[in-house]
């Protein structure tokens, strides 16, 4: 779990970070281009948004793939297909994260302050530094609308929540484990992949949203 967390962390940040001078770049153009009449708001957004899927999806495989074998997870079609999907689809929510950042602030240097301040409280809410079973019941609804901890949550219990091995420490079952100190449980794992695949969905969609309503453009 501290491999996963690490990379979603790392990695996604990487991601936001990275694509976030770029987007601002473009969106110059994108002023320049409207103006002129020759772009329109929503076509250019969703075509940003598009082409990041390919490159987005070389990342996770090549990632994916490698990791898989070197952790030495179990090689099951299943599994593998569920760790690559909850890898592609946090990298996407993190990229297009990014670009929302970008897209409601006047350039990327205010859109990186923006972003950091939501890594730390999605770092601390991930439910590795702190399971959700031992969070204050007052703070257990952050955990549930933070990506970072349902990105967790599919790729442990996808895993190991239906691993009926007996643990030579605690003594029970690597399923029954997981459930009782992290609560997470294998047949939550079809929820988690909506969940996850929905927040790169509804960032996309603030994304080329902010893109049409707001003009950072100065004159």
């Amino acid at each position: 779990m501290g491999s996963m967390y690490i990379a979603v962390m790392f990695l996604g940040v990487q991601n936001s970070s990275t694509v976030q001078p770029v987007v601002s770049v473009e969106r110059i153009v994108f002023y320049r281009e409207r103006a002129a009449g020759m772009y329109s708001a929503l076509p250019y957004a969703i075509a940003q948004v598009l082409i990041e899927l390919p490159y987005i999806f070389a990342q996770a495989a090549t990632y994916g793939v490698i990791v898989y074998a070197m952790i030495g997870f179990e090689w099951n079609v299943k599994k593998f297909f569920w760790y690559l999907f909850f890898m592609y689809f946090t990298f996407c929510y993190f990229t297009f994260y990014g670009m929302m950042a970008v897209s409601v602030t006047p350039n990327h240097y205010i859109a990186s302050i923006v972003a950091a301040a939501f890594y730390g409280i999605w770092n601390l809410f991930s439910g590795f530094l702190i399971p959700h079973t031992r969070m204050p019941v007052w703070w257990k609804w952050y955990y549930w609308v933070c990506p970072v901890s349902w990105t967790l949550y599919g790729l442990v219990a996808s895993q190991f929540g239906d691993i009926n091995h007996v643990m030579e420490e605690e003594f029970v079952p690597v399923k029954d484990f997981i459930r009782d100190y992290y609560g997470f449980r294998h047949d939550f794992v079809g929820v988690c992949a909506v969940v996850v695949s929905g927040f790169a969905v509804l960032f996309a969609l603030i994304f080329a949203v902010a893109i049409k309503l707001f003009n950072f453009q100065k004159r």
